[in-house]
C-alpha cells in the first residue's frame, strides 16, 4: 500500500515510506498507540477516505 502525506502548510502530496509514516504519527499524537493509529489510517484509506492526524493528511497514492 502506497500512502501519500501532506502537512497543512504544504501544497504538494509526498509519497511516504511506512517507516516515515510511523515517525509522522508519533510527532502528531505523541506516545499514544502509533501502530494502531497507522492500521486505522490504512483501513480508512482503503474506503477511499483522506485521513487527518494533527496537522498531517494521509491518502492512497
Amino acid at each position: 500500500m502506497k500512502i501519500e502525506t501532506q502537512y497543512n502548510y504544504e501544497k504538494k502530496w509526498t509519497l511516504t515510506p511506512e517507516e516515515d509514516l510511523l515517525k509522522i504519527i508519533k510527532e502528531e499524537i505523541g506516545d499514544a498507540d502509533v501502530q494502531g493509529t497507522l492500521e486505522y489510517i490504512k483501513t480508512s484509506l482503503k474506503k477511499g477516505k483522506v485521513i487527518s492526524v494533527g496537522g498531517c493528511r494521509f491518502r492512497l497514492h
